[in-house]
């Protein structure tokens, strides 16, 4: 199957069904294939054509949703560009991908050949004429998908039809899905894993897709009570001020997915509290795409894991000289198809990334390595319950010692007045690195006491080269589209904070000299 054809079963079979529910309206399955033919037409007469990327810039509404299965119907090679991002960012996408059109909306800030405004795009909708029907090869690539962008800038991830189609027909067929379907998603269709999992996904269980731009705890709550939302899909920092915020109430949700960071565990005990929701961990891949690891239905989880990896994929940890650990064994996380069960031979990798002006490997080879390493350091047990550890580019090397930042901010993240905080490591003469933490709190009025505390939880808990060394308060962390840290700031943001008055600072006496190291 291509992207073109995931709106057909349900066009046969259920006409007048909603298909996606946004903020400017309500369009059937009918309405959304109609719309999408005339997108077609609308993109043939810009000039689009197979093969060609097209950009677009837009909120989450039935613009973005159209167009993109426009674009697919042509084999045209989508791309978003996040509005969220500053000039500089958008600008930088533009000039990986070369688009041979953008669809801009109020939030574009970038240049590019040639733009088309939402006025502009709405009414060649009504007037262009149908584009000719293009024979498209289910591995042509469909999309180029931006990677979040944590510690470094983004790369552009090929996939094909294949590979934007296959998880939503494993999560599909894995959870039981059907008609009855509404999911809801806040965050940005302008990343590619977000449209795989939003009208893709519920078009091949025939239910609906429910979408909504706003991302604040009261407006998620609002819209998922009036819109019934029976799965949702949201980040760490939205399920914690969706605890503090426990009216309206959500008793349509069937289950909740905490995706793009590690789910801790008194999240998810809180927010099932308050709630009464079942709250999913997941572990996904840009390379991937989208999920390749999620509790399954009826389980609580395993603390810790990032639930267990689906069907259609084998995941195995593997130590520095490619070879394959043993089930629990911890080592750099690899990706490879499934070689039995339904799903055999389903999986294949990304096609590559867009590197000027073409597809290119991801490591300069020929072929691509296989099994594909996914750049995380963790374990999967012998079912198949997959735990991340770290970011193998995150790392800290600490006089020769490994740490790992996710071990010590899952101890932070347990003192009740931490909101949220990264470890990294900053150079040292001495040991090349050291360990050094940003803390946001919860409504804090003593940030140096606060400290103080975590500080002593952190000698409590970890051996002591893995304890910060160089500390700081922050009152808000920079985040990418899908709500992570910007890691590349962190540093900076260090040294900014370290050169400000003491009286501003309020740090504890100590925190930034140096200790020994061990």
């Amino acid at each position: 199957m291509i992207i073109g054809e995931v709106l057909a079963p349900a066009v046969r079979d259920r006409p007048d069904a909603p298909a996606l529910v946004a903020p400017a309206g309500t369009l059937s399955y009918a309405e959304l294939d109609q719309a999408a033919a005339r997108a077609a037409g609308a993109w043939w007469e810009l000039g689009v054509r197979p093969g060609d990327r097209v950009g677009a810039c837009l909120q989450n509404d039935l613009d973005i949703a159209v167009a993109y299965h426009g674009a697919q119907r042509i084999g045209a090679i989508w791309a978003g560009i996040n509005e969220a991002y500053p000039a500089a960012e958008q600008q930088a996408i533009v000039d990986l991908i070369s688009p041979a059109v953008v669809l801009a909306g109020s939030r574009w800030k970038a240049s590019a050949g040639r733009v088309i405004g939402l006025p502009a795009w709405r009414s060649l909708l009504d007037t262009a004429p149908a584009a000719p029907r293009v024979a498209i090869d289910p591995d042509a690539p469909a999309g180029i998908g931006l990677t979040s962008g944590t510690t470094g800038t983004p790369k552009g991830i090929v996939h094909s039809h294949r590979n934007l189609l296959l998880p939503g027909a494993v999560l599909v067929a894995t959870r039981g899905w059907g008609p009855s379907l509404r999911k809801g998603d806040c965050l940005p269709l302008t990343l590619l894993n977000m449209q795989v999992l939003t009208t893709l996904l519920t078009a091949q269980a025939g239910g609906c897709c429910v979408l909504t731009g706003r991302r604040d705890a009261e407006g998620v709550a609002a819209w998922i009570a009036e819109h019934q939302v029976t799965v949702w899909n949201g980040v760490p920092a939205q399920l914690h001020d969706l605890v503090g915020r426990p009216s309206p109430a959500l008793p349509s949700l069937e289950e909740v997915w905490c995706g793009g960071a590690a789910l801790p565990e008194e999240l998810r005990q809180a927010f099932e509290a308050v709630h009464r929701v079942p709250v999913r961990a997941t572990y996904g891949l840009s390379e991937a795409p989208t999920v390749v690891a999620i509790d399954p239905v009826g389980s609580h989880g395993q603390n810790g894991a990032g639930g267990q990896v689906l069907p259609h994929l084998e995941v195995a940890a593997y130590d520095p000289s490619g070879q394959r650990l043993a089930a629990g064994q911890a080592g750099e996380l690899c990706l490879a198809g499934a070689t039995t069960g339904r799903w055999a031979g389903a999986w294949t990798p990304a096609l590559g990334q867009w590197r000027d002006g073409a597809i290119a490997s991801f490591d300069d080879r020929a072929v691509p390595p296989l099994p594909f390493p996914t750049g995380d350091i963790g374990t999967v047990s012998a079912d198949g319950w997959l735990t991340v550890t770290d970011r193998k580019k995150l790392i800290i090397v600490r006089g020769g010692a490994n740490v790992y930042p996710a071990e010590v901010e899952r101890v932070i993240r347990r003192h009740p007045v931490v909101a949220e905080v990264a470890v990294f490591g900053v150079p040292d003469e001495r040991l090349g690195e050291k360990v050094a933490a940003l803390v946001q709190f919860r409504d804090s009025t003593d940030p140096q006491a606060d400290l103080a505390a975590v500080g002593d939880l952190c000698r409590a808990e970890l051996a002591r080269y893995k304890v910060p060394e160089a500390w700081s308060a922050v009152d808000a962390f920079p985040l990418n589209a899908m709500g992570k840290i910007v890691r590349t700031s962190l540093a900076a943001l260090l040294a900014e904070r370290a050169r400000l008055p003491t009286a501003s600072r309020r740090l504890p006496r100590g925190t930034l000299r140096r200790r020994r190291p061990w």
